[in-house]
């Protein structure tokens, strides 16, 4: 097939909108050089172009125009724009690309973002891969798949820099402008004993305002802050928030030097947990927005589920009372207020709870301080919508004994709200289970017992 020749205005034409979505124009412009295939257009479109807006930029193709998209540019498509797509239109990607391109593409990546692309495949799909790369830099990628999933060592990248202590300043940058393999980017230089355990670290900038005579180890930072490879990501990222640090030397389980932690990567493991804690609250699982409704629908299954199995208990509690409600029907208009008051004052305390957990804010003093922060802003509160719902039953039933009922079990439910809405959370944690995913079904089902049994309850004693 002849190809047009690129036009001289392709590169102009802006990526994204006012609203920084990808362009409608500049999709329409890529989608009809896919459909051409007209690889040079394509590539005066996407070459000079940022590998996140082309990461959008493909997760707005059809599936069928993304390995066709990619295959087109060739040589040219930088392979770290996997990194930034979601995981689902990854995998489809790699599953449709022929092992080979694969493997030619994630060998000019640094080793982390290797394996991040990597890591999600089936076994055989990753050995088929890996066989198509040289012996050592695929003894790199396997070590690092081989620790575990969500681990400081998946994220490492092992293209480092390290130096003895007794280099001089002048030796060391030698060093690094005669070595073909640096890193693409880094910020400090690990100083290694005999062994090659970390001992201290350099920074650049220290690095180049030293005289060339001057020994690395008398400029050196020591100690080093080390991460274990297979420590969990979200502590090492805690380690990088708490100390503030650029990168991390990852040691292996004798304290050997294997890897750096950069903190570009941090910044991903921080945003990747935020999203799991906030989906998790909702109970949607690890879902996508590429995610097939079949997939979707299943995933939010189970929670629902759940919830329908504490709905149906809630009901239980109302059955109990099914002669008070038939006597006296301003209980059933007013008994959801109660429920629905609680059950927000502690999806307050809840998401407050969650955080802190996350953040590793709650230990010791904080645990009992916070405790007792929300259960006493749960009586303030509950005593101040007890006046005012109170007052609004009473006189909208003219029947003042109600808007004490109704007052009195909005205190206990506020109360109770703010007490379980810590507990519940602090409980999951202590046994193991992630308080982001679980603590919302059971909260629910607290509150509105609660709610429903003391605001029923009261109003058998005192009005029946």
């Amino acid at each position: 097939m002849e190809q047009a020749a690129p036009s001289e205005s392709a590169g102009a034409i802006a990526v994204r909108d006012e609203n920084g979505a990808i362009a409608a124009p500049f999709l329409a412009a890529v989608s009809g050089a896919v459909a051409r295939d007209d690889a040079g257009e394509l590539r005066a479109l996407c070459l000079e172009r940022h590998e996140a807006d082309i990461a959008d930029l493909v997760e707005q193709l059809e599936p069928d125009e993304r390995p066709k998209f990619i295959q087109l540019l060739g040589e040219d498509f930088d392979y770290a724009v996997l990194t930034e797509v979601e995981d689902t239109i990854r995998e489809q990607i790699l599953e449709a690309l022929p092992s080979a391109a694969v493997a030619e593409g994630v060998r000019d990546l640094e080793s982390d973002d290797a394996v991040y692309i990597l890591e999600d495949l089936e076994e055989d799909e990753q050995q088929e891969i890996l066989a198509q790369i040289p012996d050592f830099e695929r003894a790199l990628l396997k070590r690092s798949l081989d620790y575990p999933e969500d681990s400081a060592g998946r994220r490492m990248q092992t293209d480092l820099i390290a130096v003895p202590p007794f280099w001089n300043v002048g030796r060391t940058i030698d060093y690094m402008r005669d070595s073909d393999d640096l890193p693409d980017e880094f910020y400090e230089i690990i100083v290694v004993d005999p062994s090659f355990k970390p001992i201290g670290k350099v920074a650049l900038n220290t690095l180049l305002r030293t005289k060339r005579p001057v020994l690395i180890e008398t400029i050196m930072d020591a100690p080093v802050h080390t991460v274990r490879a297979d420590l969990d990501q979200e502590e090492a990222a805690h380690l990088f928030e708490r100390y503030n640090l650029v990168s991390a030397a990852v040691v292996d389980d004798h304290e050997r030097l294997v890897g750096v932690l950069m903190f570009d990567d941090i910044v991903d493991v921080i945003q990747e947990e935020a999203e799991e804690d906030i989906r998790g609250l909702a109970g949607v699982g690890d879902e996508e927005i590429s995610d097939t409704f079949l997939y979707t629908a299943r995933s939010r299954f189970t929670w629902l589920l759940l919830n329908l199995v504490t709905a149906v208990l809630a009901s239980l509690v109302i059955g109990m009372f099914d002669a008070t409600l038939q006597q006296m029907v301003a209980l059933a208009i007013l008994m959801p207020i109660v429920a629905s008051m609680g059950g927000n004052a502690g999806t307050q305390t809840m998401t407050v709870a969650v955080r802190a957990l996350a953040s590793r804010e709650l230990g010791g003093y904080n645990i009992r301080r916070f405790v007792t922060r929300e259960m006493l802003v749960g009586i303030v509160n509950g005593f101040l919508f007890a006046i005012i719902i109170g007052f609004v039953a009473s006189v909208w039933f003219t029947n003042i004994q109600l808007g004490a009922v109704i007052a009195t079990a909005m205190i206990v439910n506020m109360f109770c709200a703010g007490l379980f809405g810590i507990a519940i959370p602090v409980g999951l944690d202590k046994i193991g289970v992630d308080p982001a995913i679980a603590s919302t079904v059971f909260l629910t089902t607290v509150t509105d017992v609660v709610g429903f049994f003391a605001f029923l309850g009261l109003a058998t004693i005192l009005l029946m």
